[in-house]
C-alpha cells in the first residue's frame, strides 16, 4: 500500500532510487530514496518552495510520476516529506501572474477530494510531512507550490500534472491499469455471488438465481445473476423493468436463516404526477410477499425523506401508496440526498482546518450536521435489521435510484444481522456485493481521473458508509475481525486509483475495461497481509445480531480520520491493545528463541557422544 512516509511494507514496493538524465546531460540521481510502485515512472521534476501551513515556505523539490506527486526537502533543519497519489487531487489553479511582485506569490495552488492523512497507509488527499520540529505536520486541504517566474517553470509543472492527475481528461489510462504489484493472494477471487447466494442457501423452492442480465440487457447497472421469487418469471421481470427507474427491479440481498424473511433492494416506481399504476409491479411485491406464508405485509422502507419522495414524481419518478400496493406498508426515513451530504462534508472540513477551534469545537461540529446523517442512517439500517429478524415483515428498500442510501441500508442491515460480514474476507464479500456489483457509481461519486471538480454527481456516500461500520466498531469493540486500519485502507484506496477495486460505475462497465484482468485487486494487498488489519479482541460469534445505539450521545467525530494530519490533535493508541500486540511480539521472540535452541540441541544430538551430558534427551516445551 502506498505510504504516507517513506517506510512501505508492501513487498510489491521498489525503496530505490529513480533515475534519469537530466537536462544538460548528465546522470544523477535524482531522488536518493524516492519510492515508487511497480509500473510508476518518474515524468519530471523540480525545485520549488513549499508553502507549507504549519512552519512557512519550505525549499523543495518536488517530483511526479505516473501515480504520484513527491516533496522532499531542501533545507538542512528539515526533513519534510510530502507523498501524494495523484488521484486524490481534485483541482490545479495557478497561484500570480507574470507580474506579481509578492514573496512566494507565483505558483501552484492544488486542492484534493478527501479529509485526512495516515503515516502507514497512505494515499491520503494531502500528505504534509513537516519533521522540521520532530512531529507530523500535515495540511488536508491545499498544497501550495512557489515557483520561479521565469521560464515558464510553473507551466511545464502545471501541464504535467493536470495531465496524469487528470488522465481521463487527456485519454490515458488510469494508474491502476498500469500498476504492476504482484501479491500471493488474487482479490479478485474473494467474490463469487454463486458461492454466496449458496452461502445463504440459496436458491431454495421459493426463489431462484436468474441469468436474465447475463449481458446486462435487462439492467445495465445491476450485475448478471440475480435472485428473484421463484414463481416470477423471466417475462414478469421485464415487465416489472419498465416501472422502476433506471430498471432496477426488486431482487434479493439477504434472506434470514431461520425464518426465511428477506432484504430486498430496487429503486423507485415510475408514478410520476399522473399516479400511474403497473398490474405487473403490484403482482410482483405480492410474490416477494407470499415467499413466507408467515408474514401479511411487506414493509417497504424509503430511505428519503417523504417531501422528497413527493417532489420526485414531477420528473416521473414517486413512491408505492396504499391504495395500489394493498399488502404493503410504506416508511420513508428522512435520509438527505448526495447533495446534503456532500455540503455537510465540507462542512466537517472546515471546521478541522486549518485550525480545530476548541472553544466552539461542539457547537461547529454540530452545524455541520454530519454525525446526524450518521444517525439517521443508522437508525434506517437497525429498523430493517430488526424487522427481518423478528420475522414480523420482510423488507424492500429503495431511495431514487436505488444506488446510494439503498446500498448504505442493506449493507449496514445485513452487517447487524449476518456475523460472516464482521470478519475481513465477509466484509469484503459485502462490499463487492451490495455497493460495486449492485451499481454505486463509483467513478461519479469520487470523480476518478476526472477534472470536472464540480460535478454535482460527487458525494461522500461510501465514506459515510464506513464511518458507520467504525461507529459499530466502537461499540461492539470484540464483534469485527478487521481493525480501523483495515477501514482506513479502504477509504485511502477509494480514492488513490492504485487499484482496480472502485474504478467505473457498474459491473457492465468494469466488464467492458477487463478491469479484473488488466488491473490489481485492493483485496490482493489486504489479504496478503492480514495481520495488518486483524481486529486482536475479535471474538467470533454465530447469530449474534447487533443492534447500535444511534443517539447523538453515542456516536461521535471519527477522528482518527478526519483529524489524524492535525498534530494538535494527536489520538494515542488504544492502551490495552497496544500492550497486548507487545505481549505478542515478546512471545513469538521467545518462541523463535525456543526453536533455535532446539535446532542446536539437535545437532548436538546427532553427533557421538562423548560426555553423559550430551546423552540428554530433547527436551520439549509447552509454550
Amino acid at each position: 500500500m502506498a505510504s504516507a512516509s517513506t517506510k512501505y511494507n508492501s513487498h510489491s514496493l521498489e525503496n530505490e532510487s529513480i533515475k534519469r538524465t537530466s537536462r544538460d546531460g548528465l546522470n544523477r540521481d535524482l531522488s536518493e530514496t524516492v519510492p515508487r510502485l511497480p509500473g510508476e515512472t518518474l515524468i519530471t521534476d523540480k525545485e520549488v518552495i513549499y508553502i507549507c501551513p504549519f512552519n512557512g515556505p519550505i525549499k523543495g523539490r518536488v517530483y511526479i510520476t505516473n501515480y504520484r506527486l513527491y516533496l522532499r526537502s531542501l533545507e538542512t533543519d528539515s526533513a519534510l516529506i510530502l507523498d501524494v497519489p495523484l488521484g486524490v487531487i481534485s483541482r490545479i489553479e495557478k497561484m500570480g501572474g507574470a507580474t506579481s511582485r509578492g514573496e512566494n506569490s507565483y505558483g501552484l495552488d492544488i486542492t484534493c477530494k478527501v479529509c485526512g492523512d495516515q503515516v502507514e497507509c497512505g494515499c491520503r488527499c494531502v500528505l504534509h510531512f513537516c519533521h522540521r520540529f520532530g512531529d507530523l505536520l500535515p495540511d488536508m486541504r491545499n498544497l501550495r507550490f512557489a515557483l520561479k517566474q521565469e521560464g515558464h517553470s510553473r507551466r511545464d509543472m502545471f501541464e504535467t500534472l493536470t495531465r496524469h492527475a487528470f488522465p481521463l481528461a487527456h485519454s490515458l489510462p488510469l494508474f491502476a491499469f498500469l500498476n504492476e504489484e504482484k501479491f500471493h493472494v488474487d482479490g479478485w477471487t474473494v467474490y463469487n455471488p454463486v458461492e454466496e447466494y449458496r452461502r445463504q442457501g440459496l436458491p431454495n423452492h421459493h426463489w431462484r438465481i436468474t441469468f436474465i442480465n447475463k449481458c446486462y440487457e435487462l439492467c445495465d447497472t445491476y450485475p448478471a445473476l440475480l435472485v428473484v421469487p421463484y414463481r416470477a418469471s423471466d417475462e414478469d421481470l421485464r415487465r416489472v423493468a419498465i416501472f422502476r427507474s433506471r430498471n432496477r427491479i426488486p431482487v434479493l440481498s439477504w434472506i434470514h436463516p431461520e425464518n426465511k424473511t428477506v432484504i430486498m433492494r430496487c429503486s423507485q416506481p415510475l408514478v410520476g404526477m399522473s399516479g400511474k399504476r403497473n398490474k405487473d409491479d403490484e403482482k410482483y411485491l405480492d410474490l416477494i410477499r407470499e415467499t413466507n406464508r408467515q408474514i401479511s405485509k411487506l414493509t417497504i422502507y424509503d430511505a428519503r425523506p417523504s417531501v422528497n419522495a413527493v417532489a420526485n414524481k414531477a420528473t416521473g419518478g414517486g413512491y408505492e401508496s396504499d391504495d395500489a400496493y394493498h399488502n404493503a406498508e410504506l416508511s420513508f426515513l428522512d435520509i438527505h440526498n448526495i447533495h446534503v451530504m456532500r455540503e455537510s462534508l465540507k462542512k466537517v472540513k472546515d471546521i478541522v482546518y486549518p485550525n480545530v477551534e476548541e472553544s466552539h469545537w461542539l457547537s461547529s461540529l454540530e452545524s455541520t450536521h454530519w454525525l446526524e446523517h450518521i444517525k439517521l442512517v443508522l437508525t434506517g439500517a437497525i429498523q430493517v435489521a430488526d424487522k427481518v429478524s423478528s420475522g414480523k415483515s420482510s423488507v424492500l428498500v429503495h431511495c431514487s435510484d436505488g444506488w446510494d442510501r439503498t446500498a448504505q441500508l442493506t449493507s449496514l442491515a445485513m452487517l447487524m444481522l449476518d456475523s460472516f460480514y464482521r470478519s475481513i474476507e465477509g466484509f469484503e464479500i459485502l462490499v463487492q456485493k451490495e455497493w460495486i456489483s449492485f451499481g454505486h457509481k463509483f467513478g461519479s461519486r469520487i470523480g476518478h481521473g476526472d477534472k470536472n471538480h464540480a460535478d454535482a454527481d460527487r458525494s461522500p456516500i461510501f465514506l459515510q458508509f464506513i464511518d458507520c461500520v467504525w461507529q459499530m466498531s466502537k461499540q461492539f469493540p470484540t464483534a469485527f475481525e478487521f481493525n480501523e486500519r483495515f477501514l482506513i485502507a479502504i477509504l485511502d484506496h477509494l480514492y488513490s486509483c492504485r487499484f482496480g477495486t472502485f474504478l467505473f460505475n457498474c459491473e457492465s462497465a468494469r466488464e467492458r475495461q477487463k478491469v479484473p484482468e488488466r488491473t490489481v485487486s485492493l483485496w490482493s494487498m489486504i489479504n496478503s497481509n492480514k495481520d495488518k488489519f486483524k481486529n486482536p479482541f475479535y471474538t467470533k460469534e454465530i447469530n449474534r445480531v447487533l443492534y447500535p445505539v444511534a443517539s447523538m450521545r453515542h456516536l461521535e467525530l471519527w477522528v482518527n480520520y478526519y483529524i489524524r494530519w492535525n498534530p494538535r490533535i494527536k489520538q494515542q493508541p488504544n492502551p490495552v491493545e497496544q500492550r497486548y500486540m507487545e505481549l505478542l511480539a515478546l512471545r513469538d521472540d521467545y518462541i523463535k528463541r525456543l526453536e533455535e535452541l532446539q535446532l542446536a540441541n539437535s545437532a548436538k544430538l546427532s553427533d557421538p557422544p562423548t560426555s553423559p551430558s550430551q546423552m540428554m534427551p530433547h527436551v520439549q516445551t509447552h509454550f
